[in-house]
């Protein structure tokens, strides 16, 4: 990882206003790139872009590998001329919460219309392109085709239920359906290289402006995906290819009964003699997706949580050994340095500090977390290395000002006030809690846009111990107002986030001028 001095915004794309009632990779997130580097930001952490199950979790995904059909743009595909403008007329609007079933149910037809139409009519450069993409994912694609084509067939149930020849991909079957759905099986492609012409063509725009994507790849995956069905080797599954052990966390302060996350696990002794393959195929994946990724629950790279799938709660787990070093050994082998960000945060061992600190991966910081007692010290600035990621909060926190108004205690705030010493109303909290991660050593500082525009508990993306309401929120059409960004430019200046580069010794480039002035009085009293 470089030693830049780095900030960005957390945003995922769903929360973006994008017409159709889901954000998308429409004019929103230009205008939203646009933003940014107003706003001297240099990354954009998204969540994982994977297609949803149940929840709509980005967490909680269909494919390791896929794309979300939600965050394909209905405009850019009426510009492109796959869809005509009148067909995408009546949709849920710009503002308010996403609406993810109004979005499965009204936005995907009018997806699978502009795909069966591209392949109806794609010109000669544009199948090459497609079929360029389908070759260079083949590793994948056509086997998520037939699990989307599958679980249309089987009224969306989970994989094992389905009849057994297909639970089980028996050659016959798998045939049969290739030969009699041929053209369903086309459309799911088709969709997927839409998504990646789109992404890629969003993630080439950030690159012109100086913005990398931060995105986020979990370590398990869900036991109803694509992958446990199409690679049920790598699992810890049954004869009937049900889950024997599955992951989560042990008992700890937040949970009596720890957390039982349910996602089967890998047998990592097969995976290690197959040189982790799967696991090369995945990052080469998300390396095509992002510039940097954030591994999720890193921990588990080192040791997992190993629970019995006939257990009820995570209570009867025990901690199994996991090949981390030997894992992203090979990964350094095959992509060279990995730009990865370690999710370190909760009871972390010296085993998982000495993996992380070997591969010099950061760890994350979240300044909502250091003001209870003298061991919650790590999460404050005096205790950062530079080799660090800083955040005000991530989005399974509440927001700073959210935080600031439900969630501290009186202790906390006292250890606020005597830690940042600016607090004089509830409207100082954000912007003090912003200054204390820019003006940090950490080499990295990332703020969730929640913060930036000064939003409350409303705001909030995701609640962990909720099962419903979470991943909906989506900020307002007018909301990114440029005082915002100007704001936040000239605290990235005064902390040197902002991408400057020193002139040559003897140059007058360097000298202070009368604006430069202006400014630092700006960065010294926002």
């Amino acid at each position: 990882m470089g030693q830049d001095r780095l900030s960005g915004v957390l945003l995922h794309v769903t929360s973006l206003p994008s017409y159709g009632g889901v954000g998308d990779f429409g004019p929103a997130a230009y205008a939203f790139v646009d933003f940014l580097a107003a706003a001297k930001q240099r990354l954009w952490q998204v969540l994982p872009l994977s297609p949803t199950g149940y929840g709509s979790s980005p967490y909680s995904a269909l494919s390791a590998f896929a794309g979300n059909f939600q965050l394909i743009s209905l405009e850019r595909l009426a510009q492109d001329g796959w869809i005509a403008w009148d067909r995408i007329q009546g949709l849920p609007g710009h503002d308010g919460p996403a609406d993810f079933e109004a979005a499965s149910e009204r936005k995907l037809p009018l997806i699978q219309e502009a795909a069966g139409n591209f392949l109806d009519r794609a010109s000669g450069d544009q199948r090459v392109r497609f079929q360029k993409f389908c070759q260079d994912n083949i590793s994948w694609l056509t086997d998520y085709a037939m699990f989307n084509v599958l679980r249309r067939l089987n009224n969306y149930i989970s994989w094992n239920e389905w009849p057994i020849e297909y639970a089980q991909r028996q050659h016959d079957a798998l045939t049969t359906l290739l030969n009699d759905h041929g053209r369903e099986l086309a459309v799911e492609q088709v969709i997927q290289f839409l998504f990646s012409e789109q992404w890629c063509a969003l993630k080439s725009y950030c690159g012109e402006r100086g913005i990398r994507v931060l995105g986020d790849v979990a370590i398990f995956v869900n036991y109803d995906s694509a992958d446990v069905w199409t690679n049920p080797d790598i699992f810890e599954l049954d004869e009937e290819r049900r889950p024997t052990r599955v992951s989560g966390v042990p008992p700890d302060y937040f949970s009596a009964t720890g957390q039982r996350w349910g996602n089967p696990l890998y047998k990592w002794g097969l995976l290690r003699e197959r040189g982790f393959d799967w696991w090369v195929a995945r990052i080469r994946r998300s390396l095509a997706l992002y510039d940097m990724i954030r591994l999720d629950h890193f921990r588990g790279f080192e040791a997992f949580w190993s629970i019995a799938a006939d257990e009820e709660t995570a209570i009867n787990g025990q901690w199994v050994k996991a090949p981390g070093q030997e894992l992203f050994q090979r990964l350094k082998d095959v992509f060279g340095d990995l730009p990865f960000i370690a999710e370190d945060l909760g009871l972390i061992t010296p085993e998982v500090d000495e993996l992380r600190e070997h591969f010099c991966m950061p760890g994350m910081r979240i300044l909502q977390f250091g003001f209870s007692d003298r061991g919650s010290h790590l999460y404050l600035p005096h205790r950062f290395v530079q080799n660090t990621v800083a955040y005000t909060g991530t989005h399974d926190n509440n927001t700073t000002l959210g935080w600031w108004r439900d969630d501290c205690n009186d202790n906390d705030r006292t250890n606020v006030q005597n830690y940042l010493q600016t607090i004089t109303n509830e409207g100082d909290i954000v912007w003090a809690m912003m200054r204390a991660a820019a003006r940090s050593v950490a080499n990295i500082c990332i703020f969730p846009l929640q913060d930036v525009l000064h939003l409350g508990t409303e705001a909030r993306m995701n609640r962990p111990s909720g099962a419903f309401g979470n991943w909906t929120w989506r900020y307002d059409s007018n909301a990114l107002h440029p005082d915002f960004a100007t704001k936040l430019a000239a605290l990235m200046e005064m902390t040197d986030r902002d991408g400057y580069e020193e002139p040559a010794k003897g140059s007058d480039a360097g000298k202070p001028t009368e604006e430069a002035h202006e400014r630092a009085e700006l960065g010294s009293t926002t």
